[in-house]
């Protein structure tokens, strides 16, 4: 069962409320109750993807996902009205003294890894590939046509989209492109929005997730980069997940530490989460991390939650 809540085209208070769905023997989990999540709209596919199949083995547990952006995800685990937090970036400083200020101790998990994707319209026959300058001077508006960033281009007004700053995705270009400056774009908060924006609009250029290319890419024109040192770069699982793309990201869970302590249902997920291996990431059109990173982040769990915690996987394995 997926509530989503619309108003006009922007998703509000997005809920995926998929554990209570769940079917399936419930003894094989010891687990049970309610967890709450919250963060980037970019991870939220995969959260969804694993938690149909988490509640199929799982039906006393109950995991809830909103998507109100990686920054208004933050705000709630900050608060301490969700059990953990979806990022498209690195926890931000200020955010961490925040954490720190009220006491809740956390603990990051990497779940997949992305490729931020420049794309243009279908129709664009003269942008191939971009530098990093290129797409500073667009999103700066210091280049008003395609003229200025090329002189061999049309003299057409560009149009530029961008997630607006409630994303992760608008942090990371931001620092990766602009020097953390400000973004001058028609910003949306809902991706899909700019996905048909760049869509309608043949001077327009757009960025966002791996996946929203994927999905979209034969109403697109993906747009390759070139890197610090000259190769030319573009999003595919290889190059997105060794990062040689020059605008590779991880992707990441940030849990709260005595939440995870004291909820059973909550550890049984993460460690489904660790368990599945990035699986579930691949479906939702992004990509798995290195198999070792997962194996890693499991053993960091099991140091999080106790030892207990393993004598309990064992008696389930041993059913």
């Amino acid at each position: 069962m997926k509530k989503w809540q619309l108003f006009g085209t922007t998703v509000i208070g997005a809920s995926l409320l998929l554990g209570a769905c769940g079917g399936g023997n419930s003894d094989s989990g010891k687990g049970s109750g309610e967890v709450k999540g919250d963060g980037s709209s970019t991870v939220g596919p995969i959260i969804e993807k694993l938690n149909e199949k988490f509640a199929k083995d799982n039906s006393d547990v109950t995991v809830s996902n909103g998507t109100s952006g990686t920054g208004g995800g933050f705000e709630k685990f900050i608060s301490g009205s969700t059990d953990f937090s979806n990022a498209s970036r690195p926890i931000k400083d200020e955010e961490k003294k925040k954490l720190d200020d009220k006491g809740i101790k956390y603990d990051e998990f990497k779940v997949a890894q992305d490729g931020v994707t420049i794309t243009v319209n279908k129709e664009n026959d003269f942008v191939d590939e971009l530098t990093k300058e290129q797409l500073s001077e667009i999103y700066s508006g210091k280049a008003k046509t395609w003229k200025d960033v090329n002189s061999k281009w049309p003299d057409k007004e560009i149009k530029a989209f961008s997630p607006d700053q409630s994303h992760g995705t608008y942090d990371f270009f931001s620092e990766e492109i602009m020097d953390k400056k400000d973004i001058k774009a028609e910003k949306n908060a809902d991706t899909n929005t700019i996905v048909q924006s760049v869509e309608k609009n043949k001077d327009s250029v757009g960025y966002f997730g791996y996946n929203f290319y994927k999905q979209n890419k034969d109403k697109l024109k993906e747009v390759k980069i070139k890197d610090e040192n000259g190769q030319l770069t573009e999003p595919t699982k290889k190059t997105i997940q060794d990062g040689s793309y020059a605008l590779s990201r991880p992707l990441y869970i940030y849990t709260n530490e005595k939440k995870l302590k004291d909820n059973e249902g909550f550890q049984d997920f993460m460690k489904f989460v660790m368990k599945d291996k990035g699986k579930s990431a691949e479906e939702a059109g992004f990509v798995a991390l290195p198999e070792k990173d997962y194996t890693e982040q499991q053993s960091k769990l099991k140091d999080i939650i106790g030892k207990d915690s393993d004598k309990e996987d064992s008696k389930k394995e041993d059913k």
